[in-house]
């Protein structure tokens, strides 16, 4: 911008120079040319005289005296011809000479000659000085316009600039705040997520000892070897109680040793165990137990696998939900520009619509004006015209009395009053009529007259002869007065047309007008509502995306909440299912070994 202003300056400036520059030059021309003018006529006026052969009254003038100086005063004239127009002007060489053939003569047309060419050549390089002097002024004012226009435009550009600038900051601000928001969600995300991993590792590492103590356990029971050996052992209808001792005890240390590796807690186990442990229970109510865990373990996994699915379904929903959102956010702000846009369109419209309702109405009081004016001066042209043709219908009947008796209209006698009638009749005599007023004593009204001498008033005339009518002048000068009648009721015929085109004009003009006033009203007031309209339409976008962000950061809390719950359970699925059907068929193997070894007794 500073560059456009610096620029404009300096156009400025140049402009400034060459006017100051045109001007000196215009002043140096003007003297110049009075002078070569001065001069050419001093010649002519030599020229004139020395060939008319009066050289002697030349001689007394002021033009000789003005000859002289030009002659002394010309530095490029030959010295012998100087000193011949010198001694010329001087009389040495008499007061005769002959017309066009003399020596002074041919210099004096000479020197006519050349200032005549010197102006001629100064005017045309004035002419071409005015001409190149107005070329640069328009250019140079072209290019104020242009940087003028260019700088507006900058100083726009940098008003929306700040403008989007501290728009950009507070979006820089929202978003750092919402940023240390997630930051620190991250954070306490990763501590849960580790500390529940490791929860799981030490849940699955203990899950999968315990499945192993109890593989084992089936293992041991179900061997052939230990089958037979129950067979032989274990205590029949008549079989001994030491031996079914010796069989608790056997399948208690095996559950005591899956109860201090399980990583959920089970207290079926520690019934089972509470069972072996007893010498009052039978192996029924072991076996019952165990079908109540197998069941249990059964309905564990069913959980996982509905939680799962659950888990996957909600988190699809959450993260649709989020770019459902998030396009949502999207649309509202596409939609608050498009209002900002749409405001500041009708801002402009209205301030534009607001300025022409200004100027329509100042050109209507204008226009009122002026017709009034207008017709102010046509009532007093027709007061004027009428009043001097009553004038000079006056001075023609006073005319045609003196020289036409028979066109002449006498005035009609004055109505003598009652009063006066009754004085008449008893042989008195009314009272004289009075001197009409007006002009002259016409009794016609006097318009304006504005009479004032400048000059001393002419001799008197010379004393007339003898008097006779002069019927042929008369004739003239009624005629005259006849066709200035004419004029006037020309005048006054045009006067009023033109006075009633110009009303028309006006009541046209007027009527136009009104109509567009209503109409730019009109449209200034939709532009108003529609854009009170935009400004509420604004507002509640704006609260839309408020309330939609909000949503959005609850939905992100939402899906991250799933993740942290979701995630270990989806990660280890697989684990826990095989672990728990591997528990499953330990347990249904036992119960088989503890049938088979209860049948055998």
């Amino acid at each position: 911008t500073w560059e456009h202003r610096a620029a404009r300056e300096a156009a400025k400036a140049a402009m400034a120079e060459a006017t100051a520059i045109r001007e000196k030059d215009a002043a140096a021309y003007a003297k110049l040319k009075g002078d070569l003018d001065a001069n050419i006529v001093a010649l002519s006026g030599a020229i004139t005289a020395i060939s008319k052969g009066a050289s002697g009254g030349f001689l007394q003038t002021k033009a000789a005296q003005a000859l002289r100086r030009l002659v002394q005063a010309k530095p490029d004239m030959a010295d012998f011809d100087r000193q011949a127009v010198l001694a010329f002007i001087s009389g040495s060489q008499g007061t005769r000479y002959a017309p066009q053939s003399g020596e002074v003569l041919g210099i004096l047309k000479q020197l006519s000659d050349d200032m005549g060419g010197s102006l001629v050549a100064a005017t045309a390089a004035e002419e071409n000085a005015i001409k190149i002097y107005k070329e640069l002024i328009a250019a140079k004012s072209r290019e104020v316009a242009a940087l003028t226009a260019a700088i507006e435009d900058k100083v726009q550009r940098t008003g929306d600039l700040a403008v989007k600038i501290v728009n950009m900051k507070d979006d820089l601000a929202d978003t750092q705040q919402v940023l240390s928001e997630d930051t620190k969600f991250l954070a306490d995300m990763k501590e849960s997520c580790g500390k529940k991993e490791s929860e799981w590792e030490e849940r699955s590492k203990t899950r999968a000892e315990e499945l192993v103590a109890i593989a084992e356990t089936i293992k041991i029971l179900n061997d052939d070897d230990a089958l037979e050996l129950f067979k032989k052992t274990l205590p029949t209808p008549g079989a001994s109680l030491i031996q079914m001792t010796k069989v608790r005890a056997r399948a208690l240390g095996l559950i005591r040793a899956a109860q201090r590796k399980e990583l959920e807690l089970h207290p079926q186990l520690d019934f089972i165990a509470l069972a072996l442990h007893g010498k009052q229970a039978g192996f029924e109510k072991v076996l019952a137990m165990i079908d109540k865990m197998v069941a249990t373990l059964k309905t564990e996994q069913e959980d996982d696998d509905a939680k799962k699915a659950s888990c996957g379904v909600k988190l699809d929903e959450a993260e649709d939900k989020s770019k459902g959102l998030a396009n949502s956010i999207s649309d509202t702000e596409a939609a608050i520009a498009q209002a900002e846009e749409g405001i500041a369109t009708l801002a402009a419209e209205i301030k534009a619509l607001e300025t022409a309702i200004k100027a329509l109405d100042k050109a209507v009081a204008d226009a009122t004006a002026q017709r009034k004016d207008e017709h102010d001066d046509y009532t007093e042209l027709v007061a004027e015209h009428s009043t001097a043709k009553d004038l000079l219908n006056f001075a023609k009947n006073r005319l045609n009395k003196f020289y036409n008796p028979k066109m002449y209209k006498a005035a009609p006698k004055r109505e003598l009053s009652s009063a006066e009638r009754t004085t008449v009749n008893l042989g008195g005599e009314a009272d004289p009529t009075p001197a009409p007023g007006g002009i002259a004593g016409t009794g016609i009204g006097l318009v304006q007259v504005h009479m004032q001498r400048k000059d001393a008033p002419p001799p008197p005339p010379e004393t007339f002869d003898a008097y006779t009518k002069k019927s042929g002048e008369n004739t003239g000068v009624i005629s005259m007065i006849d066709l200035l009648i004419k004029d006037l009721d020309k005048d006054l015929a045009e006067a009023q047309t033109e006075e009633e085109l110009s009303q028309k004009d006006y009541e046209v003009m007027m009527a136009d007008s009104a109509a567009k006033r209503a109409n730019d009203s009109k449209s200034l007031t939709q532009k108003n509502g529609a854009k009170a309209g935009l400004e509420g339409d604004l507002e509640a976008h704006k609260e839309a995306k408020a309330s939609t962000n909000q949503e959005l950061m609850a939905t992100a809390k939402l899906i991250a909440a799933l993740h942290g719950e979701c995630d270990w359970l989806i990660q280890y699925y697989d684990v826990r299912k095989e672990a728990r059907a591997g528990e499953v068929d330990s347990l249904k193997n036992a119960k088989a070994v503890l049938s088979g070894a209860d049948f055998a007794l």
